[in-house]
């Protein structure tokens, strides 16, 4: 009984602890002058998916559920190129095309940066889910913090940002300009991160610039399906994985907070090596991530558990 009182206790004092360290703040890296800054997401319920009656909305995005979420921590801004290329040309790592343990990339056999350069205002692009994926096992190795991509419903909880309208701002698509690089704003490029208004949780471009990885395997009947806390779906092949937020190149219905789309073998049809680069999408420039880090740390076992389930 002792020892049992004792436990409750701990647990407690590590709650406190927890909830008085939730705040923004910047990541370092040890023995590198690039930091990153990560948003404190507050826990809370929502209804991920969209009305009926909203426009644009897809047959994926409903029926809406109410989920409720943990508290975590979400990156400001997605993964730039300054930071992705601390993971890159880490030469401690053993460069491999096989996953096993945290590898590097293989170079880039062609500029998938379409000559926008490898600079800390860019996102990082091009990338796939396994890449992603890994840069969060290296964030990890470097800094001790359990560092993910996020699940569909953090990713829409964020983007929202307590609204429960189309857009974080509201439903008017004229408004778009100001918070997201899209179709009509965008020169056909993506431009740089925290250009635009941030979100009420001062996330910038969650919508537009580039679409943004999720953990999630996309299922079109999966909102149906949807109970209890903290969702996630079980992994599976390579694709199709859930990308949100949209992109420079797409219209602005394909930026609402509901919109869901499902990646494609096709983003890496142009890829001429045999077989097919794990790391690289040569169609897929639209693509970047960023990353996430829940408040309460799973243990070391579970953490390594998780990384071999995703990175099969």
């Amino acid at each position: 009984m002792q020892k049992y009182c004792l436990l409750l206790l701990l647990n407690l004092l590590t709650l406190i602890l927890n909830a008085q360290d939730f705040k923004t703040y910047d990541q370092t890296i040890p023995g590198k002058t690039i930091t990153f800054k990560m948003a404190a997401i507050p826990a809370g319920k929502f209804k991920i998916g969209s009305p009926a009656a909203e426009r644009g909305r897809s047959d994926d995005e409903g029926p809406q559920q109410e989920v409720e979420l943990a508290a975590f921590w979400m990156g400001v801004t997605e993964v730039t190129f300054a930071e992705w290329d601390l993971y890159f040309k880490d030469n401690s790592l053993p460069q491999s095309k096989t996953i096993d343990g945290v590898t590097r990339a293989t170079p880039q056999y062609i500029d998938l940066t379409w000559g926008m350069g490898r600079d800390g205002k860019h996102p990082a692009n091009s990338m796939s889910h396994t890449a992603a994926m890994m840069y969060c096992k290296w964030l990890y190795s470097k800094t001790g913090f359990f560092y993910r991509l996020p699940t569909e419903a953090e990713w829409e909880y964020a983007c929202r940002a307590g609204s429960t309208t189309a857009y974080p701002f509201g439903n008017d698509a004229q408004r778009l300009r100001e918070y997201g690089y899209f179709k009509d704003n965008s020169e056909g490029k993506f431009q740089h991160v925290a250009q635009l208004k941030a979100n009420a949780w001062g996330l910038f471009d969650m919508l537009g610039n580039l679409s943004e990885w999720t953990i999630d395997q996309y299922d079109a009947t999966y909102y149906g399906k949807v109970t209890g806390n903290d969702p996630i779906t079980k992994p599976g092949s390579n694709h199709p994985k859930t990308v949100k937020g949209g992109s420079y190149m797409d219209q602005a219905t394909e930026l609402r907070c509901a919109n869901r789309q499902a990646s494609n073998a096709n983003w890496n049809i142009r890829d001429p090596q045999i077989p097919k680069s794990k790391w690289w999408l040569t169609d897929g420039m639209f693509v970047g991530f960023r990353v996430v880090r829940p408040l309460e740390q799973p243990s070391k076992e579970e953490i390594e558990k998780f990384y071999n389930l995703y990175l099969k």
